[in-house]
């Protein structure tokens, strides 16, 4: 073989075993490399989603929500109908009542957001009855509220450290606790009531309902509700 065929000979097996030993970094490279992933910096502006810890909160918040968004229709189909039987500020009661729910409703949205949530609710149809069954009927649901439903969600808010889930939660309690102080005493002193027509007013911060509109219950002007 002349010269410059074992050259060239010997070029071509080296450029073989060089492409080769390239290949062969490569398959081994692709088997041991771990995959890929990206690395996100939290941001105020992204919401981070909710740690298993915190899923219960999240759910709780959600329920609340339903419950918060059916209560405001609810009422509103209430105060229609005391107001058909002569009750007017029995009606002005619901009217700020459904006001305040619908406050709380909006808080509530605005903290699942805040955990990566989307709100959800399933609005029924509200069943309306007389002035005196539909008080009996609101009386339930806010002792319920308030005996039972928030102070559990909000010692489990605690427990996870959820501040801004405890404190739309006791924004909540706060108004449902004077709503069924505020709809027992309509219910118990209901022909009084009827020839009553006092506004009354509620705190667009927590919802709280009063009819002291000098109440200092609340670090904005209350919103009157007739």
């Amino acid at each position: 073989m002349g010269l410059i065929k074992k050259l060239q000979f010997f070029n071509l097996k080296t450029v073989v075993a060089s492409g080769a030993t390239a290949l062969s970094i490569l398959v081994l490279n692709g088997c041991s490399q771990p995959t890929p992933f990206a690395i996100v910096e939290p941001s105020d502006s992204v919401a981070q989603a909710a740690t298993p810890s915190e899923s219960t909160t999240l759910k709780n918040l959600i329920s609340a929500y339903n419950g918060e968004s059916n209560a405001h229709v609810m009422y509103l189909a209430f105060a229609k109908k005391a107001d058909t039987e002569g009750y007017k500020e029995v009606g002005s009661l619901f009217r700020a009542a459904a006001r305040a729910e619908a406050i709380h409703r909006d808080n509530h949205a605005k903290v699942i957001r805040g955990m990566g949530g989307t709100p959800k609710n399933n609005i029924a149809t509200p069943v309306v009855k007389s002035t005196i069954e539909n008080l009996t009927q609101a009386i339930k649901g806010e002792s319920y509220e308030r005996d039972t439903m928030y102070p559990g969600f909000i010692k489990e808010a605690k427990q996870v450290g959820n501040k801004a889930a405890v404190q739309t939660f006791n924004y909540a309690l706060e108004a449902e606790t004077g709503h069924a102080q505020l709809y027992t005493t309509a219910k118990n002193n209901l022909a009084t009531w009827k020839q009553a027509n006092r506004p009354f007013y509620v705190c667009p911060i927590s919802g709280y309902t009063t009819l002291d509109a000098k109440s200092k219950n609340c670090s904005k002007p209350f919103e009157k509700v007739n």
